[in-house]
């Protein structure tokens, strides 16, 4: 099992947050999947265009919002629909083929138990047979009509299938009558609105918190040459999903199968710990073997007795199940500084700034600027 970790990289395993009842609703497993990963990168361009434009716009409708930023719809839109990948998204924001959820009627499929009757006659929904959740942040059409449905690109259509319009609806929604989004238990209590479940709340925050730290770009005045020049190449990754065995000195590629938690990257375009150090040296004229524990042996080798302090901007930093023992070492990042890590952490993950400490098992680090 060492051996099989060391050969790619990957930290230990850890089961995503995701709901039984989000994937079954929404059906998504195109590139991956909704449970595989993707951030800011992975964003359709188009649905973050949507999601920019509504927090400019909610203010109009819910004057008293505070905190409405656009990490927050598509952590949302990520759970409910992995942001509509796969579709068609027009320039006016219509998405196609359009996305429905499970048929609400008690069947348990997806998680529903409760019957939800019909209210627009198949005008948003498809069907007359009961009542489903549409568009990218799956709304029910009575909710759509009765509360949030508002018409964001000026074509006079409220619709629920548009990136726009449904991006609006959902920062109307969570606003309530005034949240003031920067407090965490306000952010808590509009996710729970959305979905009365503590598993999805907490699968949702850990999303907006993945695509909040990729929308902010440290403070590199200080970095130069070479270092800066790796640093910038693994942070233009960031929101790159993990894909196990993923990743080459040309970016992100597709995985292999499988981890020894049992995920396969095989359909996932991305990058695994080593695939994303190697791929940000390359931008520097450096080549680097392709596993972690290989990579140890390039450069001047800091020790872990050392302790973190001793790293650089640009060093990589290692983790080993025996630390001491390089044959052990399952992980490898770039430190960016101020106990930060650029890190490709784990399947389900993706590319991200961590603490150094966020690993376990310190094994010292390589200085190779």
């Amino acid at each position: 099992m060492l051996l099989l970790f060391a050969a790619v990289c990957c930290a230990a395993p850890v089961g995503n947050a995701i709901s039984a009842y989000v994937a079954l609703k929404t059906g998504q497993q195109d590139d991956g999947g909704i449970a595989e990963g993707g951030s800011a990168a992975d964003i359709p361009p188009r649905m973050l265009t949507a999601y920019k434009k509504a927090v400019q716009q909610v203010g109009k409708y819910v004057p008293k919002c505070q905190g409405m930023r656009w990490p927050i719809l598509a952590g949302i839109a990520k759970v409910e629909s992995n942001h509509a990948v796969g579709r068609n998204i027009a320039d006016n924001g219509d998405i196609r083929p359009k996305i429905y959820g499970v048929l609400l009627n008690g069947s348990g499929q997806g998680g529903n138990t409760t019957a939800f009757p019909d209210t627009d006659n198949g005008k948003w929904d498809g069907t007359s047979q009961g009542e489903r959740a549409v568009g990218p942040f799956q709304f029910l059409p009575s909710t759509w009509e009765s509360m949030i449905g508002k018409d964001a690109n000026g074509d006079k259509i409220a619709d629920p299938h548009n990136a726009d319009d449904a991006a609006l609806g959902a920062a109307i929604y969570l606003c309530g009558g005034g949240r003031d989004l920067t407090k965490r238990d306000q952010l808590k209590a509009a996710i729970l609105q959305y979905n009365h479940s503590n598993e999805y709340v907490a699968n949702v925050l850990g999303w907006i918190d993945q695509y909040t730290a990729a929308a902010k770009d440290p403070d590199l005045k200080n970095v130069s040459g070479k270092v800066r020049t790796v640093i910038e190449a693994a942070l233009s990754q960031r929101g790159v999903p993990y894909s196990w065995g993923g990743g080459n000195a040309s970016g992100p590629s597709y995985g292999i199968c499988c981890s020894p938690s049992g995920k396969s990257g095989a359909n996932i375009k991305g990058f695994d710990c080593s695939g994303l150090t190697l791929y940000a040296y390359a931008k520097a004229g450096i080549s680097l073997p392709r596993t972690a524990a290989t990579q140890a042996g390039v450069g001047q080798r800091i020790p872990a007795s050392l302790g973190t302090g001793a790293l650089k901007p640009g060093d990589l930093v290692f983790y080993a199940y025996a630390p001491g023992r390089d044959s052990t070492i399952y992980h490898v990042g770039i430190y960016l500084g101020s106990g930060q890590m650029i890190n490709a952490a784990r399947p389900g993950t993706v590319v991200r700034l961590d603490s150094v400490n966020a690993m376990s098992g310190f094994a010292g680090g390589a200085r190779l600027l």
